[in-house]
């Protein structure tokens, strides 16, 4: 939440007057990267939130896997960010990326469906003799 806050204090601020100095492409390119940073920050947000309503049992774990509050894979970009964006814009991205890569590597840990377990032949024997001789 700190990011988040972070975050916003930087583009309701000094943002804006680092955006206002920017060439119109790169202002284009400025309020795109600010939309998926905050977009990005709240989809973080949201887990979280999930996360401590199944604490705090006002939500089952069974409805926290539903895909609806689960994080999608983070789309790699294809191209890189323009040179001339504001350096404090591309760190906060950078930081939301690396925050979204962690949460979203818990979420996998958290979610993960049970994989079946290969069968035991140790296991399997035992069984077969215990049933041939009681």
């Amino acid at each position: 939440m700190e990011l988040v806050e972070e975050t916003a204090a930087y583009l309701d601020g000094d943002g804006r007057q680092d955006s206002r100095l920017l060439s119109r492409a790169a202002a284009l390119a400025y309020a795109g990267e600010s939309m998926k940073l905050t977009t990005r920050l709240m989809q973080i947000a949201s887990w979280l939130l999930v996360q401590r309503a199944v604490r705090e049992q006002d939500m089952s774990a069974e409805a926290a896997a539903d895909p609806r509050y689960r994080l999608a894979d983070r789309r790699m970009e294809t191209e890189p960010r323009r040179h001339d964006l504001p350096i404090a814009l591309i760190e906060y991205a950078v930081r939301a990326e690396k925050l979204y890569d962690r949460v979203l590597h818990l979420d996998r840990q958290m979610y993960v469906e049970p994989a079946e377990a290969p069968a035991n032949p140790v296991q399997s024997q035992m069984d077969m003799l215990r049933a041939a001789f009681g």
